[in-house]
């Protein structure tokens, strides 16, 4: 009866092992890559002045600038997305969200290419006050957010 007492202590204690060791495996994956790996939001500011790859697929969020929503032909958009501090043009093909407007947040996928953002999707809101928290902090960081209310609040 010891002896099968012994062998669950040591399938036990090898099965902990094997964890342990994916585990530790896992975090030295993550402790080598690049720092830029991990951003998958930025805002207009953060664009200009580290401009990404043709190919690196990313996030651009902020406020759709005032003035700059040009409908093309067929389902082409053309807009631009500012933080306050940094504006980029944005080209689109597709249908819009129903809650898109100037002056409006919004998130858009795709990719820089020859200067301008060309997007892939652009994310919906919930409603007309959601905003999604790191297009917020964005705001907030270049001191051009208002709340619902008409309060500018910055950091």
């Amino acid at each position: 009866m010891s002896g099968l007492k012994n062998l669950k202590k040591r399938r036990r204690v090898q099965v902990i092992s094997i964890a342990g060791a994916c585990v530790a495996f896992v975090l030295v994956l993550l402790w080598f890559l690049p720092s830029d790996s991990f951003q998958f939001f930025r805002s207009p500011s953060e664009v200009a002045e580290a401009t990404p790859m043709p190919n690196e697929r990313f996030r651009l969020g902020g406020l759709v600038e005032t003035g700059t929503l040009v409908r093309g032909q067929g389902q082409e958009i053309s807009f631009a997305v500012t933080d306050g501090g940094a504006s980029i043009p944005v080209v689109y093909a597709g249908i819009l969200p129903d809650l898109f407007s100037e002056g409006e947040g919004v998130v858009a996928q795709g990719n820089m290419i020859n200067g301008r953002f060309e997007a892939v999707e652009i994310l919906a809101k919930h409603d007309e006050t959601y905003m999604p928290t790191e297009v917020l902090d964005a705001l907030k960081a270049q001191g051009v957010y208002v709340d619902p209310n008409g309060a500018r609040i910055t950091n």
